[in-house]
């Protein structure tokens, strides 16, 4: 009988951010497949205790362990060895042993990798199928980052890490059986980076699902106010969305308020830095932290905004806000990997000027806004449900569904 090894650098539950959005539904299409042995990291021992209580009695077993790797460590070590400081990162010896223990043991007879840092774990010697999700092709956002940070003092670290994590990428994709990628955008460059062709290199695509994200769900109220609110959802401690909401309160807001002065930008997520914080200062800017749900925040949005400057793969938080029925203004690079057309599912927008006209013109067209958001929920029910999304896991892995 089948057993698949499940190893993810964050313990899946809750998926309440994108990669455990991912890798919570991958782990779900795994199940249905074969029982599924899980071995991951947790950031705290917090989320591994959440984890465990929800996801025990789901998985044949389960292995959490909670990394402890500073990034200073581990820079240092990678440093010291020549490998990524990504991998540092995410290194346990304990959950190495497990792992080793685990497919010494026989029985495993499938192997699914997600996200980059995980490939470490693999065994020098299995006979199985083996899938890599590497999401996104990670070395190209430190190479992003280097370009962005020439001239500041540790740019050389970003672009080392572009440098070796990309050698790294490529050896593993070559090790395995096939490499998945969230977008067809992401597998491109990642074929164009590797040499490798589209028999090695898939995209198996994010997905939402749409019962939950419903608009017609009874929602507790929040963001009460006199002006039009705009919302950005994300993980707050996340370098790209913290330079998105910089942008858009400092550069983008102040244009919107020139035309409606009681306009609102609301930044809503977990973890948020001091430079998130002091955003609050701003005119019109509200920092919620970490909520219950996000569902409430993107009902009261009269927009949801999305300025990435850097964006890889797909993004989570525009399928959550189309599925809501919410218009949406994004920019180009948050937009890329969305089968969806702008102008009629969704904004796009730029630089800041275009971006602040694109917020007020569904300011002032409520009927038009109304429009489109129905449009983009339309488009998620057709196009992105986490079955068909995760449908090619079978074949992939020569499993039966």
């Amino acid at each position: 009988m089948a057993e698949i090894l499940f190893l993810v650098h964050r313990a899946p539950w809750p998926p309440d951010r994108g990669d455990r959005i991912r890798s919570w539904n991958m782990f779900e299409a795994l199940a249905k497949l074969a029982p599924v042995h899980v071995a991951a990291l947790a950031d705290n021992a917090e989320d591994a205790e959440t984890a465990r209580a929800k996801m025990a009695p789901l998985c044949k077993s389960l292995t959490i362990e909670v990394r402890k790797a500073s990034r200073p460590v581990a820079l240092a070590q990678a440093v010291l060895l020549g490998e990524p400081v990504s991998n540092h990162l995410f290194r346990s010896a304990a959950l190495s042993r497990q792992v080793d223990n685990l497919v010494g043991r026989g029985g495993i007879t499938h192997i699914v990798v997600f996200s980059g840092q995980m490939a470490q774990y693999l065994p020098a010697r299995f006979d199985g199928p083996v899938l890599m999700d590497f999401v996104d092709v990670d070395s190209a956002k430190f190479a992003t980052y280097a370009e962005q940070d020439k001239r500041q003092p540790l740019n050389w670290v970003h672009a080392r890490e572009a440098r070796i994590l990309g050698a790294y990428e490529s050896e593993v994709a070559r090790r395995v059986d096939t490499s998945l990628f969230v977008s067809e955008a992401e597998a491109a460059l990642f074929r164009k980076h590797s040499e490798l062709g589209d028999g090695k290199v898939r995209a198996v695509e994010n997905g939402i699902d749409t019962d939950r994200f419903d608009p017609a769900i009874e929602l507790d109220a929040v963001g009460a106010g006199d002006g039009p609110l705009a919302v950005f959802t994300g993980q707050m401690d996340y370098r790209p969305n913290i330079d998105a909401v910089r942008w858009f309160a400092a550069d983008i807001l102040p244009l919107i308020r020139g035309r409606h002065p009681q306009a609102r930008f609301a930044i809503v997520g977990r973890a948020p830095t001091d430079e998130v914080h002091s955003l609050e200062k701003l005119p019109g800017v509200t920092v919620t932290g970490e909520v219950p749900d996000v569902r409430p925040w993107l009902a009261a949005a009269d927009t949801v905004v999305a300025p990435l400057l850097l964006a890889r793969g797909v993004q989570n938080k525009l399928l959550e806000a189309m599925a809501m029925a919410r218009p949406v203004v994004a920019s180009a690079a948050a937009a890329t990997g969305i089968d969806a057309t702008p102008g009629e599912h969704l904004l796009v927008a730029d630089d800041a000027a275009a971006m602040a006209d694109a917020v007020c013109s569904l300011f002032d067209d409520r009927s038009g806004a109304t429009k489109m958001g129905q449009a983009a929920r339309a488009r998620m029910i057709a196009r992105y449900g986490w079955d068909a999304r995760l449908a090619p896991l079978g074949e992939l892995l020569g499993l039966p569904a």
